[in-house]
């Protein structure tokens, strides 16, 4: 069993949902996102890490921002795995990174690299919101190879002859949508978020981390009754580009998702 299998397991033995958090690698600088990332940690299951890049296409306008500046700012993928590693030395925590495909495609050394050198970092899996499962088979025999873990998406529009071929892909958890449209923090979270889940379960038994429009406690309550996992990631982000710390939100959402 996987780091990130486990969390997902010891989570469900204490009646609560896993709480994974996203930050953006390299935001707002490098030492205030280490130091945020360590916060988050302390309460988090997991944590899902941004590899900046500068066509977001699923991210909404905070994550986008974010991910411009850090550009600016001179993170690349391989600075993006330093960090990863500088986060590995101080927790056994899983650690995720979600990244576009283009990134890993012109990853010096191509796929193969991207996933020896992710996992060398101490990374447990990747996220990959526009890469088709299909479109993956380079990627995945690599990546069982070196136990990288591969989490792909599914959203409230995804039939059941797809939900079935995503969560094939997937190991770890899946990762479905709350809505069918981009990132970002919202008031509530649709209502088609437990029947998505159905869904995704009676196609295979694969934990299901449900993001996208979680921003507080009372948004994550609803989604931690429903799915394995609740993933927040722009309420946090924004908190950081105000200057603030994410840590009493990351609180909050975490005894939220006790059932």
């Amino acid at each position: 069993m996987s780091r990130i299998s486990e969390a997902f397991a010891t989570a469900s033995s204490e009646n609560r949902a896993a709480f994974v958090p996203y930050l953006t690698a390299g935001f707002p600088d490098d030492q205030r996102f280490l130091a945020a990332a360590r916060e988050l940690l302390e309460v988090a299951d997991l944590l899902e890490v941004g590899l900046p890049y500068s066509d977001p296409l699923g991210d909404g306008p905070t994550i986008q921002r974010s991910s411009q500046l850090a550009l600016e700012a001179g993170v690349t993928p391989a600075r993006t795995l330093e960090l990863v590693s500088n986060l590995r030395a101080g927790t056994e925590k899983p650690l995720l990174v979600m990244t576009y495909y283009n990134p890993i495609y012109t990853y010096p050394g191509g796929e193969s690299a991207f996933v020896r050198e992710l996992r060398a970092a101490g990374a447990d899996g990747v996220i990959l919101p526009d890469l088709p499962p299909e479109e993956a088979e380079g990627l995945l025999p690599v990546a069982r190879d070196v136990g990288l873990d591969t989490i792909f998406l599914v959203a409230p529009t995804s039939t059941e002859e797809r939900l079935r071929k995503v969560t094939a892909a997937c190991r770890g958890f899946v990762y479905a949508v709350s809505v069918t449209g981009v990132t970002g923090a919202r008031d509530s979270v649709g209502a088609e978020v437990p029947e998505l889940v159905r869904r995704v379960k009676q196609v295979s038994e694969i934990p299901v981390a449900v993001g996208f429009g979680v921003s507080s406690g009372a948004t994550a309550r609803p989604v931690a009754r429903a799915a394995d996992g609740v993933v927040v990631g722009s309420a946090l982000v924004r908190l950081l580009e105000e200057g603030g710390s994410p840590a009493g939100l990351a609180r909050e959402i975490a005894a939220a998702c006790r059932r």
